[in-house]
């Protein structure tokens, strides 16, 4: 039919199109509602807006969703729970919901629930949902606080209204939980919480939710005054007199700090994500609008402003878990006042001012405050009105305040006095009261380091430290640092170790050399707070020097007398050299304890012990090399003997080593490599013998065969590709062209490697690789922690003379990465060089390795051109090694 008799022309109507499905339309629908937040967010919205804004949308969607599968059904609610229920959602939260039901009803509801959360579940909600009765609640929650906790923020979305008001009836806390119980229930869920997460907030990448002083302690503190006080809102305690307006407004500005992070964290990473992982903490610094500074990277200054936050959360928590102690267990039950002095007295187990002018009247009692919980052991802690004055009378700890003799004086007591100085100093940073009394100690207050070495805040990792040093001078933790624990009960002053453990790291991210900085910072407070020109210049010494010992034990070949002879010159007398020694050990741990490990341990003690020699025998009476050498052989031969070994072919072997191999070896590791090569049968080479624990404190690996190119490559790239830590490369080539080679290695896990099976497989398989053909390479392939991938660091090649022992030393420092030695030995081995020795340190996602190399005929390299090639030889290996990778 035509046009003219009424019909349409042909294709002239539009297509019809095919209807959407519901999965598409409510996906759509979020999706529209997230890039809307997104834009409120870019626009300054209030993150308290936001959150609501999220849930309000998230409300909406599960109302129609319900109506979609479950209709007008009075038989059953939705009810949203948890933080949700609170109405604080962030982007990529979970969203916790509770479906209640009529028991009789629970046969017909099955399936359309089951529909339900499916749908929620294909539209791409992360739903934490279950499907309860009323009895269901009351049962579960009675066994489990967690449930209780959610079922309190309890808000009905839809459906039936009297079901809900019958579940929060018989769950309220007249009926199940009282305020007392429940209370001491989430009290013991936060101590377990906050071991789980090392019991610090300040470390790397820190959980925001569920670190100390995260968004999950602010919770817990509504969550208790919503239980004793019925309080909807944070505000309403202080209308309970527990928070004063002040307060009120500091929590909130943090919470709403900490908001803010959360929400473009989970924006960065598309997903539900609560720690602050190095993949972000960059971004979220210029999303917060911080830049490089002169002396302070964007992000430290990021994670400084949010360790500071946390801080700062931690203290009120503390102050109002105090105040809700009295109030809700103690209640009438505080016992009488106890006097200790004037200012102070006790009360149920708690200090307290006798005063709320005592702070004002006598400003000194700030600091007395911490003595007096030195010497009443009795005292559980200070109460959270004395908590309170402590806070708000901070700003009288001024010039005045330091100069005052009082101030100086007892402050020095605390240091002195024998018991509680670790927890002293915690109080006092944690009430803002130490970074009062010594201002520059403010400026490393939750200041991070952006690397992998440092996992504390600088003020952390030096309550740490501090922490340590008292451990050495308690009997019972003898067994953990025996030595450390000897030389502690001989220090003369402790109060001196400890001040210069506070001050050591006082003047990082001020430019220049912090240990120079920090020494003259150390010297001024020294002297004005009393103390002796010599006891102040051993304080000032031990700041300039705290780094001097750590360096020496892992980048110098400290079985060189010539290194320890220097380096007893620059100690000067035993005396110094135990207190550089304890300084050293507990700054070592108080860095990153899981580096620490028995390696580190024996290089320091090995140390220690070499350099108290050459002080006791004298700085004018060095040890000769040759001296030193007929001791280790006459040692060597001793043990030796007891295994029934030949003088004669001992002193045979020998004579083909080379006075290297005494030189860098001890009596114990002399013996025991000749002892296996002398018992092994020719048809065992190459020889390879494993040990577990030494007195290095590593597992040896000791090889011995003919000696071949790339030897070092192909060993260092196996034990690699196992996963074993190499500490420390010895190698040797003797008169006849063997091969003596020395592995110190430790496990994945920083341990020594101690199991017979696993010893037996690095045996095997090195002896597998060793015997194959040179042109056969080792792929080590294990990949680049994900760490790693966010601290870039250049390759630098550094070479210096080791004259005495006619060497060239080669540093390398470069990013840690799998392969790396076997690398570095195939270069050796294309540029004709001769490894004799390496010391082996990794700092963080960093290697800072020395090679202790020579010439193919054992000569030092002194050719510039030579050195430039090797030099340019290892950056192209290393940056074909990363692009391949």
């Amino acid at each position: 039919m035509d046009v003219a008799q009424g019909q349409p022309p042909h294709n002239s109507a539009p297509a019809p199109q095919a209807p959407v499905s519901p999965i598409a339309a409510f996906k759509d629908r979020l999706r529209k509602g997230t890039e809307q937040l997104f834009r409120h967010f870019d626009q300054g919205t209030p993150i308290a807006s936001l959150v609501l804004e999220r849930s309000q949308l998230i409300d909406e969607v599960l109302r129609d969703a319900w109506a979609m599968h479950l209709g007008t059904s009075q038989h059953a609610c939705l009810v949203a729970v948890g933080g949700y229920g609170r109405q604080e959602l962030q982007p990529a939260s979970d969203v916790d919901i509770l479906i209640l039901i009529e028991p009789q009803r629970e046969g017909e509801l099955t399936e359309p629930l089951e529909q339900l959360v499916i749908f929620l579940w294909d539209i791409g909600l992360e739903v934490g949902h279950s499907v309860r009765t009323v009895d269901d609640c009351v049962r579960e929650a009675s066994d489990d606080v967690t449930v209780m906790t959610n079922l309190m923020e309890a808000r009905l979305l839809c459906g039936d209204d009297g079901l809900f008001q019958r579940m929060r009836e018989v769950t309220g806390p007249d009926r199940i939980w009282d305020s007392e119980a429940f209370f001491a229930a989430k009290t013991r869920e936060q101590r377990a919480r906050w071991q789980k997460y090392g019991d610090t907030a300040y470390t790397l990448e820190p959980n925001i939710k569920e670190n100390p002083g995260g968004l999950r302690d602010i919770q817990m503190i509504g969550w208790v005054a919503k239980r004793h006080f019925a309080a909807e809102t944070l505000h309403e305690l202080v209308d309970h007199g527990f928070l004063t307006e002040a307060e009120h407004e500091t929590l909130v500005g943090e919470q709403t700090l900490l908001w803010c992070i959360r929400f473009a964290l989970h924006r960065l990473a598309g997903r539900r994500e609560d720690r602050l992982l190095f993949d972000y903490q960059r971004s979220l610094a210029q999303g917060f609008g911080f830049s490089d500074g002169e002396n302070n990277l964007a992000v430290e200054q990021f994670m400084q402003q949010y360790y500071r936050t946390v801080q700062e959360l931690n203290r009120l928590n503390e102050m109002l878990l105090q105040l809700f102690r009295e109030a809700i267990l103690l209640r009438d039950e505080i016992g009488p006042p106890v006097p200790i002095n004037k200012r102070f007295q006790s009360r149920s187990g708690f200090l307290e001012v006798t005063s709320p002018s005592v702070f004002s009247r006598y400003p000194i009692a700030l600091l007395e405050v911490f003595h007096i919980l030195q010497t009443h052991q009795e005292l559980e802690g200070v109460r959270a009105s004395t908590i309170r004055m402590i806070r708000e009378n901070r700003h009288r700890i001024d010039d005045n305040f330091r100069a005052d003799l009082r101030a100086r004086s007892l402050f020095m007591e605390i240091l002195r006095e024998p018991t509680g100085i670790t927890h002293a100093f915690r109080r006092m940073n944690r009430y803002g009261v130490l970074a009062a009394y010594i201002p520059a100690f403010a400026n490393i207050v939750g200041r991070m380091q952006y690397d992998l070495l440092h996992v504390y805040t600088v003020d952390e990792h030096t309550l740490v430290l501090v922490r340590n040093l008292r451990r050495f001078t308690i009997p019972k933790h003898d067994e953990e640092f025996p030595l450390c624990s000897a030389v502690g009960r001989r220090i003369p002053k402790l109060e001196l170790l400890y001040l210069a453990g506070l001050f050591h790291d006082i003047a990082k991210g001020r430019g220049g050399d912090h240990s120079i900085l920090g020494m003259r910072d150390a010297w001024e407070f020294s002297r004005l707070h009393g103390l002796s020109d010599f006891d102040s210049r051993l304080v000032a010494w031990l700041v300039e020097q705290h780094l001097v010992m750590s360096m020496t034990a892992q980048r110098k070949d400290i079985s060189d007398p010539e290194v320890i002879q220097a380096f007893a010159e620059l100690i000067g007398d035993p005396t110094r050299l135990d207190y550089l020694y304890l300084l050293t050990v507990a700054d070592a741990r108080a860095t990153n304890p899981e580096r620490w490990n028995s390696w580190l341990d024996a290089l320091l003690r090995e140390l220690y012990y070499s350099t108290r020699r050459a002080l006791l025998r004298g700085l004018d009476n060095p040890q000769a090399q040759d001296e030193l050498i007929a001791q280790k052989q006459a040692e060597s031969m001793r043990l030796v003997a007891r295994y029934g070994v030949d003088p004669e072919a001992c002193n045979a072997l020998w004579r083909k080593f080379g006075l290297d191999f005494f030189l860098h070896n001890s009596p114990d590791e002399i013996a025991w490599q000749t002892r296996q090569v002398l018992e092994a049968h020719p048809s065992q080479c190459p020889l390879v013998v494993i040990r577990p624990l030494t007195a290095r404190g590593g597992t040896e690996v000791f090889i011995y065969s003919r000696d071949r190119a790339n030897l070092f490559a192909r060993t260092t790239a196996t034990l690699d590709q196992m996963g074993l830590n190499i500490m420390d490369a010895r190698v040797i080539t003797t008169d006849d062209g063997m091969a003596v080679n020395s592995y110190q290695v430790l496990g994945p896990d920083g341990a020594p490697v101690d199991d017979p099976l696993q010893m037996e497989e690095i045996r095997a398989t090195l002896e597998t690789n060793i015997a194959e053909p040179l042109e056969t390479a080792i792929k080590v392939a294990r990949s680049v922690p994900r760490r790693h991938r966010h601290f870039p660091t250049e390759t630098r090649v550094t070479f210096s003379a080791d004259t005495p022992n006619q060497r060239t030393i080669m540093r390398l420092t470069t990013l840690d990465r799998p392969g790396l030695l076997a690398e570095v030995g195939a270069v050796f081995h294309n540029c004709g060089i001769r490894l004799q020795n390496a010391k082996i340190a990794t700092v963080g996602a960093e290697v800072d390795d020395v090679f202790f190399i020579t010439s193919d005929e054992a000569a030092p390299i002194t050719c510039e051109k030579a050195l430039a090639c090797l030099r340019e030889e290892i950056h192209e290996r290393l940056e074909r090694q990363d692009a391949q990778g």
